[in-house]
């Protein structure tokens, strides 16, 4: 395992979190897209670009399971390259079938991008506030969703969804503008056109 490499992930995944609490603190409407946490997900994503054409994906072999995890959730947010995260989600799937990666980090980057791209989720792990309250993003396949997740190691739908509505609603007008940023970003990232 290659400790400095894992340290590294870690330390950017850290910086990355750090920022998204100090934002949500600060009340920001879509601290998902703020302007500093989109030039810190670009610098990270950078960073593990460089790493993966130096090494490869950032499996557990290499850099341990927080380390690879780490990778996992800086991969998971760099929605502002579409090709890059594209290319970690087939990395990670290959991962994942070599034992070098659990399943349901593929399953969760996949939906992102998938719903990031106007198409229906796969593992219904990306939800949203409807008209009914917490609800996941369109399913390709709901009859088979909790067999997807359950072969995923992710839990029945019906866990997942009573955990969020468990918490409490944001405000009506935060949601309306979060919807907004967040389809405004889709477009000028270039995951849909206009």
């Amino acid at each position: 395992m290659d400790e400095s490499l894992e340290k590294a992930l870690l330390d950017m995944e850290a910086r990355a979190q750090a920022l998204r609490l100090e934002l949500i603190a600060a009340s920001e409407p879509n601290e998902n897209h703020h302007p500093r946490i989109d030039e810190l997900n670009r610098a990270n994503a950078s960073r593990l670009r460089q790493i993966i054409a130096v090494f490869g994906w950032p499996g557990i072999a290499l850099v341990g399971e927080q380390g690879a995890r780490a990778a996992w959730r800086i991969a998971l947010h760099s929605h502002g390259e579409p090709d890059f995260m594209r290319q970690c989600r087939d990395l990670i799937d290959r991962a994942t079938q070599n034992g070098d990666a659990p399943r349901w980090q593929f399953a969760m980057i996949d939906d992102r991008v998938r719903v990031f791209e106007g198409k229906p989720q796969r593992y219904a792990t990306q939800l949203r506030h409807g008209a009914g309250g917490i609800e996941p993003h369109p399913i390709e396949n709901e009859a088979r969703i909790n067999s997807m997740r359950m072969q995923a190691g992710l839990p029945l739908l019906a866990q997942t969804l009573a955990q969020a509505r468990a918490k409490p609603a944001p405000p009506a007008a935060l949601l309306e503008a979060r919807d907004a940023a967040e389809l405004e970003f889709r477009k000028s990232a270039g995951w849909i056109s206009s």
